[in-house]
């Protein structure tokens, strides 16, 4: 079992750059991955999401990359062609003008177009590598922290359902001295209100028949055991399980809801509202299970 919740870090030198990735997670009912990098590596996003999608099934991921170059001094790069239509348009206003002298370097002073700074060429293949080998380590961090957490999780969540799966019992118990005091209220209700000789003891007892096994929660239990050693299984399980867990725990909600009705006793519906606070409390830790 592991948790939605994670962090992982990763930082490495190659050729003068220095990379840092950091991965952390939330809960959040899909995958959604927001990588945040420079733009040299954004035709790597793809393939760093598969390496992501790899590693977590749900929950919201955000990876950071950063990256820092070593000063290696820039370059000076001479635009020879803007320089000769500079110098074309000097000799043409020469000519124009019929101005003499010659023509020198100061002419170009505060022209900036005729010359551009060239930033020292970078290694992307080399850095792409030390990138991936760098996510795959805070992935395995990130994967380890969510591991701790959903061993707390699986805990937490094996006590609950142990005092779900003790509730049944005390359910199964509490049914079984239901039915027989429906019947005798039925039974005393009828006589009180028709009395004894009104109408076929027979009739009555086959509508009290009726009633009785309308309250009868018998199916509403089993189908309640079944779900929660679904329950226990999943947790028992590898691999993500948040979602049919999920899954499950709106069915046992359904169940408790329904035996509550059909009971009509004081003393199930007790122990109904205990068991959906437990389930309450299942549902907030399951939410933050991947």
């Amino acid at each position: 079992m592991r948790s939605m919740t994670g962090y992982g870090a990763a930082s490495g030198q190659i050729a003068g750059t220095s990379l840092a990735v950091e991965v952390r997670s939330v809960n959040q009912r899909h995958l959604d991955i927001k990588i945040n990098g420079p733009r040299e590596y954004a035709a790597r996003e793809a393939e760093l999401r598969r390496r992501i999608g790899r590693s977590v099934s749900r929950g919201r991921v955000d990876v950071y990359v950063g990256r820092a170059a070593q000063s290696r001094g820039a370059g000076v790069e001479l635009q020879p062609e803007v320089a000769k239509a500079y110098m074309s348009a000097w000799k043409k206003l020469k000519r124009d003008l019929r101005l003499k002298g010659d023509l020198d370097l100061s002419l170009f002073q505060g022209r900036t177009d005729i010359f551009r700074s060239v930033e020292p060429s970078c290694d992307l293949k080399a850095e792409g590598s030390l990138l991936d080998r760098l996510l795959d380590r805070a992935l395995r961090a990130h994967t380890a922290e969510r591991k701790r957490e959903g061993a707390h999780l699986k805990r937490d969540i094996q006590a609950r359902l142990g005092k779900l799966k003790g509730l049944v019992r005390r359910l199964k118990t509490k049914s079984r001295t239901v039915t027989p005091r429906l019947q005798q209220r039925l039974n005393n209700r009828v006589n009180k209100l028709l009395g004894s000789d009104a109408i076929d003891p027979a009739r009555v007892a086959q509508e009290v028949a009726i009633l009785v096994d309308r309250c009868d929660v018998t199916e509403e239990l089993v189908r309640l055991e079944s779900h929660l050693s679904g329950l226990a299984k999943l947790v028992r399980s590898g691999g993500p399980v948040g979602k049919r867990f999920d899954f499950l725990l709106q069915e046992v909600s359904r169940e408790l809801n329904t035996i509550a009705s059909k009971a009509s006793d004081i003393g199930v519906t007790e122990l109904v509202i205990e068991g959906k606070t437990e389930m309450e409390k299942l549902r907030e830790q399951i939410q933050n299970v991947e």
